[in-house]
């Protein structure tokens, strides 16, 4: 039977007016289910949340040459360094600065043995100790006016890490992670893989600092289980186990109703995040389903246990990065060269330049690149003058230099294929788009959708941030 006209128009107007439900229903579910969301966020402190804007990287891979890599031998080609070696700099140049070791008053210019190669077809020159990191020329956008304000390794370490050159302060693992969440249930944010002599510093190169515990970096191992401790005991059932995690969860959401305590919030997370690691961990560290051809492109058969070592930490970074962790860090301590530098150089790019290589073409084949920021960085550079200092007999290696040096970064978003950024001729100090590393983080958090002075954190009535009180978004990286 038909409605009156009068009557539809009631319940026309009851659907579009009432909270109950209709259209104003809808609103209110829509509005509880936001509720709902930040109460879950809340619950999990590496639940993926939304970026400032949309975003061209989704996870990152950091390759952190730890020592202090020379430039002007691998990246940043000086020709006049050939033509005026043995002469010394201006001393307009030298008056001001000081070096840990070097004796400027009577340094003078040292020549690189190395020949530059053009590489692809963009031609950006990279050194023949690096011939596979320069097969993906193309793809690599290589930043050659870097500078930093510390000679001495751990304050320019943690500046290069953290944004200032003190202990203490979150990371940008750390930062990245507590600005995106996780898109992995299973595994960590941010997790740390080390191969080389120990770090200097040890753990304050992934501290969460002033951010809740759950941020700051896992170190893994690359064989065996990746985590210490992580295992149940002998006995010891799933079950058994999961019914400790949910009591110890009920406990802890009391005492976080009484305190308000967000490192508790952040001990919860990391023991529920610690049951499920238990089964994904190890199926990670298995490399049995890799193919042969993977594992001998990225030279996990190599002999060398150190070579092998990183070539391994490489193929576990494409594996995480496939699994949802957000930042990967990938260090590599074997770069202070103040003798015998193209000996020692050699050595140490042998380790890196195939894995590196193959990282980024296995990254590139399975459409991972476009969305995977990998980037090489340091703490400083090494001096165009050759190290005079009593201790060597000879003049064959180079001081700390913290005016100029070199990093690259490679997919993600980054325009490749380019060199930004140009030093003098000696390799001295940059003389075009100079860069800070407060720029360069300000560049990564863009390419994350982040925006470097909004990624904040309340200390002490402040709000913290990457970037500390500078930072520029480079747009010849983003090819604009």
């Amino acid at each position: 039977m038909p409605f009156p006209p009068d009557e539809l128009e009631r319940s026309r107007r009851a659907f579009l007016t009432s909270a109950a439900s209709g259209i104003g229903g809808l609103a209110l579910a829509s509005l509880l289910q936001e509720d709902l969301f930040a109460e879950d966020a809340a619950a999990n402190p590496l639940a993926a949340r939304p970026p400032h804007f949309a975003p061209r990287a989704k996870a990152c891979i950091s390759l952190f040459m730890a020592g202090g890599p020379s430039q002007v031998d691998l990246y940043d080609p000086k020709p006049m360094l050939t033509k005026y070696a043995g002469q010394p700099l201006p001393e307009s140049l030298t008056r001001e600065v000081n070096f840990p070791f070097l004796d400027k008053y009577s340094s003078t210019l040292m020549a690189s043995p190395q020949k530059f190669i053009p590489q692809g077809e963009s031609g950006l020159e990279f050194s023949d100790m690096l011939p596979g990191i320069g097969s993906c020329a193309d793809d690599i956008a290589v930043i050659r006016s870097m500078y930093t304000e510390h000679f001495n390794h751990h304050p320019a370490v943690m500046l290069m890490l953290s944004g200032v050159p003190i202990l203490g302060r979150p990371t940008i693992g750390s930062w990245v992670a507590y600005g995106l969440g996780s898109e992995s249930q299973n595994l960590p944010a941010y997790v740390v893989l080390t191969e080389g002599p120990e770090l200097r510093g040890g753990a304050s190169n992934w501290s969460n600092g002033f951010l809740p515990a759950t941020y700051q970096g896992v170190p893994f191992r690359k064989q065996g289980t990746p985590i210490l401790n992580i295992a149940s005991p002998p006995g010891v059932k799933s079950a058994s186990q999961e019914a400790t995690v949910n009591l110890l969860r009920t406990l802890n959401q009391q005492r976080v109703a009484q305190t308000a305590d967000p490192e508790i919030e952040a001990r919860i997370a990391s023991y529920e995040l610690a049951f499920r690691m238990q089964s994904a961990a190890p199926e990670l560290t298995d490399l049995s389903g890799e193919t042969e051809s993977t594992l001998t492109e990225y030279g996990v058969d190599r002999k060398d246990p150190t070579a092998k070592g990183f070539a391994t930490n490489c193929l576990l970074a494409r594996r995480l990065v496939e699994r949802g962790v957000r930042f990967v860090s990938l260090f590599y301590q074997n770069w202070d060269h103040h003798e015998n530098l193209q000996q020692n150089h050699g050595k140490a790019c042998a380790v890196v330049d195939q894995p590196i290589a193959a990282l980024l073409k296995d990254l590139k084949r399975r459409g991972l690149l476009d969305s995977t920021l990998v980037f090489w960085t340091t703490e400083f550079g090494r001096t165009p003058l050759g190290e005079n200092g009593t201790r060597f007999k000879a003049i064959t290696g180079r001081d700390h230099h913290p005016l100029a040096f070199s990093v690259w970064l490679a997919g993600g978003g980054v325009q490749g294929g380019q060199a930004i950024g140009r030093t003098d001729d000696f390799g001295w100090a940059p003389v075009e788009d100079r860069m800070h590393i407060n720029d360069l983080h300000a560049s990564i958090l863009h390419l994350f959708g982040l925006d470097h002075k909004q990624l904040t954190y309340r200390v002490s009535g402040r709000d913290m941030r990457l970037t500390d009180l500078g930072g520029n978004v480079c747009e010849r990286l983003l090819g604009t």
